[in-house]
């Protein structure tokens, strides 16, 4: 944007001069004040112009040139900072002359010195200003006594709850959020009640209440509950094991066992997040979105600051954002319970399908369930946009948009392959991620391996081929694409950034060098620098610990693996983590390893399940956790908690948690009588546990080299990987030639992302969010700052802790004793082919498609 407003047209004509000036913009007489183009350009309120005035007055030419300079290098093809900007210090660099003649450039040289001032007082992100504090006060109390009491006992409710709940059919989470929204009164509670008596430890004194109850143990018990939440992943692989209708191996009953493995795959992640903070945590432009509402749901609470703003209702709001969040929590919770539970309907708003409920044609384009989802308004549900934790709110318009685009293309290669026949995907349901044999019916992996549970050529050659529906296809080949994709993306655009980490990682082992070496100087950087830095040492020890016991669980007992698969793991994380690491921080979306780690580990090991799932379990969790602290050590960091407070927090969260969930393990397999059966009591029937299981068999039994290795009907999905990795380089080189601002929006990587998006969601889940993510952060962002930077993301939050908290209790107040409202509003949602897939064709009494038996191997 330029230093002016450009005249065009009708008003031209009416007396206005233009004239260009000495900077090659053109000017006209009737220009906006200088920082109202600041505003604008940046997207800042007053109160953040006004912080960078002083700080502006005070820089000389030679020092905002080289600022610039490294602007420009991290930030140009960022699509989360202003082009408008990019192109003014383009101009700015590119003109010899400001620097040679600077009196003829006085506008342009103040216009680059406030927004010099700007981003380094303060991030260059609106959304980040908008919720993050650029002030510290490192007297606020954070690793209190009632803090870790409060962590801890989150820390086990959280794990107790969503591991005993995991196995039932549905399961039921308790995620951090509802954790984050509780902390509060129960902090408040113990500022009121208990008694300020303590002691004093190396000259530091601990107090029962040292105060009144701080933002930052908030923020610490939100942490240590944000890493308790999930179960081991690795409790997937004991029950596969353990019982007799799967692998029916006792020793994996033993909690020696069961606490290696499981302690190894948390901790391994754990100590590779803090060895890429500085690629992940300390940069700027690793703003991770999902942070920010977290943030946003804490301020809320703890910030007494209540500044007036304009809306889009004609009306100054003065509401304060604790009120803002209580009124929107209200209204979302008791609005939940309709297309929750009274009026489901709402909720799977497939309207078209009710018209002709039988019709084939029509459900497989327009259906919720069992469709392609083409629908212009498919629900009324705001969870269901949530599907993916990508919250239009929380995560840029660019990374929604592009998603979206991703799904749209995938949309069109489903129907093609459906309609077409192509791979016999028309006897399939159109949207399936089951896995079917050539009756249509779903992969029975008995029929395929042996007593013992390994792969039994006879019988698999004897009962059929694995097949894939449409949807399924198609998410293999964007899944294949978006992992070399993600490789040649993170080279091209942010080489510059990854090379600047390894710089820091290196100089963080000199002597002579500080803590948090002078690369990031971002005002948090900066903030963060009066705590002492967690020293390498502790996470080469954390990692060196996790990776013994993984090697002693799986070597000690009859695994059939080798302890190498740690190490694999390690590999294929230490590979991917950054590139896919930085995605996430800049868009708000993961790609995930899983299907690599499973493509991989299955041609290794063959015909050994139990093996693939080791692979998978390494492979996958190992990067998954490392993303998940990495994304907890950016919130300590936005919100300036001490980092070794923040290392304890995060160790003794996992610690607790871990052990929670696998006494509660035990307890499932030993005192649930007929756990994961049909008779199972509270329907502890395991369906995740059956799902994994069934494609552990398959995908190591039966193996990825038989479906797309030489040979394999699925051969021609490989070519995913070449296409993946030349699509960042083709948009790269088209947006250096033609700098449009829209073509510096196309991120390639969330492109493929949203091809993932299928089987069993489709457009109806994404596409829903894009008109919510366009009003949010293009319209209200531009055109009401203020509003937008004080309400988006507390509303973001409002909204995810009222669904929690109204699903728990329709969960066991409602579904729990299987109370159910019988009527057409809830019954409409499953008549016909949305109720039962349908396929285009249909098999003869006998018949069987795909290869003849005999001729596959």
């Amino acid at each position: 944007m330029s230093d002016h407003i450009e005249v065009k047209g009708p008003v031209a004509s009416q007396g206005v001069n233009e004239k260009a000036d000495s900077d090659g913009y053109q000017n006209s007489d009737v220009e906006l004040p200088l920082d109202s183009r600041i505003e604008t350009d940046l997207n800042v309120t007053e109160n953040d112009l006004a912080e960078a005035r002083e700080l502006a007055s005070g820089l000389t030419l030679e020092d905002i040139r080289p600022m610039m300079e490294r602007v420009l290098l991290i930030h140009e093809n960022d699509p989360n900072f202003p082009f408008s900007i990019i192109q003014k210090i383009q101009a700015f660099l590119g003109n010899e002359s400001i620097f040679e003649h600077p009196e003829k450039h006085a506008v342009l040289i103040e216009e680059m010195k406030l927004e010099a001032a700007l981003i380094t007082v303060n991030s260059p992100y609106a959304e980040v200003r908008a919720v993050v504090d650029n002030h510290d006060d490192v007297n606020t109390p954070c690793g209190t006594i009632r803090a870790w009491v409060i962590g801890v006992g989150f820390s086990i409710l959280l794990a107790f709850i969503n591991q005993l709940f995991s196995i039932r059919q549905p399961a039921i989470t308790v995620q951090a959020n509802v954790a984050q929204l509780l902390a509060f009164p129960i902090g408040k509670a113990f500022e009121k009640l208990l008694p300020d008596v303590g002691f004093t430890l190396w000259g530091i004194r601990h107090s029962l209440n040292p105060g009144p109850f701080s933002r930052k143990e908030h923020m610490l018990i939100t942490i240590m509950a944000n890493v308790s939440w999930n179960y081991p992943y690795t409790n997937n692989i004991i029950w596969v094991q353990y019982l007799p209708a799967y692998f029916n191996q006792h020793y994996a009953g033993q909690f020696s066992y069961q606490i290696l493995i499981a302690l190894a795959t948390n901790y391994i992640g754990y100590g590779m997040a803090g060895i890429i903070r500085r690629f992940l945590v300390y940069p700027s432009y690793c703003v991770w979105p999902a942070s920010l509402v977290t943030i946003a749901l804490n301020a809320a609470f703890h910030n007494e600051r209540d500044t007036p703003v304009d809306s889009p209702f004609g009306r100054v709001f003065t509401i304060s954002r604790i009120k803002f969040f209580g009124v929107t929590f209200a209204a979302m919770f008791v609005y939940f319970w309709f297309p929750n539970y009274i009026f489901t309907a709402l909720s799977v708003f497939s309207w078209m399908t009710w018209i002709s409920p039988n019709n084939v044609n029509l459900a497989a384009i327009t259906g919720f369930y069992n469709g392609l989802g083409v629908n212009p308004w498919p629900t009324w549900d705001w969870n269901t946009l949530l599907f993916d934790q990508t919250d239009p709110l929380m995560i840029p318009f660019f990374s929604t948009f592009n998603k979206f685009v991703g799904a749209a293309i995938a949309c069109c290669v489903i129907a093609a392959l459906w309609y077409t026949n192509t791979y016999n995907t028309g006897y399939l349901p159109i949207n399936s991620n089951r896995v079917f044999d050539n009756t249509g019916a779903l992969y029975n992996v008995s029929n395929a391996v042996d007593e013992r549970g390994l792969f039994d050529p006879a019988k698999y050659e004897a009962y059929s081929f694995p097949f894939l529906a449409a949807g399924n296809i198609t998410i293999y080949l964007f899944f294949f694409a978006i992992y070399s994709a993600v490789i040649s993306y993170a080279y091209l655009y942010h080489r510059h950034e990854i090379g600047m980490g390894f710089k820091n990682l290196m100089n963080s082992f000199r002597k002579d060098t500080g803590g948090r070496i002078n690369q990031y100087q971002d005002v948090h950087n900066r903030l963060m620098s009066n705590y002492a830095e967690v020293p390498e040492w502790w996470y080469t020890i954390v990692l060196a610990v996790a990776i013994a016991l993984g090697c002693a669980g799986i070597a000690h007992w009859e695994t059939y693996t080798s302890p190498g698969v740690v190490f694999y793991g390690l590999a294929l994380c230490a590979l991917f983590v950054i590139p896919i690491g930085i995605v996430k921080a800049i868009t708000g979306i993961e790609v995930t390893l899983n299907v690599l780690a499973e493509f991989i580990g299955g041609s290794f090991v063959a015909g050994n399940a139990l093996a693939m799932n080791y692979f998978k379990s390494f492979g996958y969790v190992t990067c998954a956790h490392a993303l998940l602290f990495s994304s907890d050590l950016k919130l300590a960091h936005y919100v300036k908690i001490p980092p070794r407070q923040t290392f304890i927090a995060q160790m003794m969260g996992t610690l607790v948690s871990t052990f929670v969930s696998v006494g509660v393990l035990n307890f499932q397999i030993n005192k649930i009588p007929n756990v994961c059966t049909v008779s199972a009591p509270n329907r502890f029937t395991c369906p995740g546990i059956n799902t994994f299981f069934t494609a552990s068999v398959l995908w190591g039994t039966v193996g990825p080299i038989k479906v797309f290795g030489r040979g394999g009907i699925y051969t021609w999905l490989l070519v995913g990987f070449p296409i993946g990795f030349a699509v960042p380089i083709i948009v790269y080189y088209v947006n250096k030639r033609f700098k449009k601002t829209w073509i510096r929006q196309i991120h390639p990587v969330a492109i493929f992302y949203g091809g993932l998006s299928w089987a069993p969601y489709n457009l109806s889940y994404i596409w829903p969010a894009v008109p919510i993510a366009w009003f949010s952060w293009i319209f209200l962002k531009q055109r009401y700052l203020g509003f937008w930077s004080k309400y988006n993301f507390v509303l973001s939050a409002s909204f995810s802790s009222a669904i929690a908290v109204a699903a728990i209790i329709i969960f066991f107040s409602l579904q729990w004793s299987e109370v159910e409202l019988d009527w057409w509003g809830n019954s409409v949602t499953s008549q016909g082919c949305e109720g039962n897939a349908c396929t285009l064709y249909t098999l003869g009494e006998g018949e069987y498609f795909g290869p003849r038996i005999g001729e596959f191997h």
